[in-house]
């Protein structure tokens, strides 16, 4: 896969979906926490701390042979906010320019329930011994198809990197959604955007993470329209199901909230040109959570946000329950995926 098909994918590690980095062979000069900060890196120049120049990343101190001559290396393990695929993964050394690391690799495993760092086993090779530059941001297609909780960045042998990106699929545990009412819209269940028609402040890909939304940064927000027509998104489900209560939530957004919403969807597997209505065109307030039940949904795999004709959300929720195709689908793909 591409630098540019991966790309697109969620970050399964940032910190906002529930990344942490859990173990680090070292940080003295700069917190391992930093590797999955969700903003591009800053440098503030001079900036001297206790730990020497302040820098937007995590770095290592200098590596000496040991008593048997061998220098070692540093790692920092994450535990992904959301297990999945991992289809890429991007090493940023931004503002690391004289202290970079000339080489790192990635392992990944896969634990179930809650392990601790030093109960992890089974690390797969997915990004091998590969050469690094400073101050830029190194991408690496990743092919190993299975379902992954952890990974481990390597650096060889010390140094400092900005962000650890992990760019996958989510893949949810079935029997965690199985008979319940679930979001479907969720990232972190396996829903995705598939196409929108703007994402000019951010990408509606916000909408579908977990928690509130802090500030209206945390959303989805597009460009002002001085045309006609309106903004648009297509979310796919997590699994074909069926949606009983929408939450279109304009938090944060007092001067930009869109004036009305809809919702329309559409079965994949039964006609994947026919859209029907969930929710007629409906006045939205701003900074507001609004709720609505749906009465009579058939079945669906994907729906169709409009906002008019612009502005934000900072959350979009449906509410419902897996058919049983959706059900048998998520078990054949968990499977697949970690048998």
């Amino acid at each position: 896969m591409a630098e540019g098909d991966f790309a697109a994918l969620p970050d399964l590690a940032v910190r906002p979906l529930g990344g942490s980095v859990v173990a680090a062979s070292d940080e003295s000069f700069a917190v391992k926490e930093n590797l999955i900060n969700p903003w591009a890196p800053a440098f503030r120049p001079e900036t001297f701390g206790p730990r020497g120049q302040e820098y937007d990343g995590w770095e290592t101190r200098r590596r000496r042979p040991d008593a048997r001559g061998e220098l070692g290396h540093d790692w920092a393990v994450v535990r992904l906010g959301v297990p999945g695929v991992i289809r890429g993964v991007v090493i940023d050394t931004a503002w690391f320019k004289g202290n970079f690391p000339p080489v790192a690799s990635v392992e990944a495993c896969a634990a179930e329930g809650y392990a601790a760092p030093d109960e992890l086993t089974g690390w797969v090779e997915i990004v091998p011994r590969s050469p690094l530059g400073g101050d830029r941001a190194h991408a690496f297609p990743v092919e190993v198809e299975r379902r992954f909780t952890h990974v481990r960045l390597n650096i060889h042998p010390d140094g400092g990197v900005a962000r650890l990106r992990v760019h996958g699929e989510p893949v949810p545990d079935p029997a965690l959604l199985d008979g319940l009412t679930v979001d479907l819209a969720a990232l972190e269940n396996g829903a995705r955007v598939t196409a929108c028609s703007d994402e000019f402040y951010s990408s509606p890909a916000g909408m579908l993470m977990p928690g509130l939304a802090r500030t209206q940064a945390e959303g989805w927000e597009t460009a002002r329209r001085r045309g006609g027509g309106n903004d648009w998104a297509v979310i796919a489900l997590a699994a074909a199901g069926t949606v009983r209560l929408a939450e279109i939530d304009t938090s944060n957004l007092r001067f930009n909230a869109p004036g009305w919403a809809a919702l329309s969807g559409m079965n994949a597997h039964a006609d994947p040109d026919a859209w029907f209505p969930l929710l007629e065109r409906t006045r939205l307030q701003p900074d507001l959570r609004h709720r609505f039940r749906l009465a009579d949904a058939p079945e669906t795999t994907h729906v169709r946000l409009d906002i008019y004709p612009d502005g934000g959300l900072a959350r979009l929720r449906l509410l419902g329950d897996l058919s049983p195709a959706g059900e048998r689908a998520l078990r054949d793909r968990w499977t697949r995926l970690t048998g």
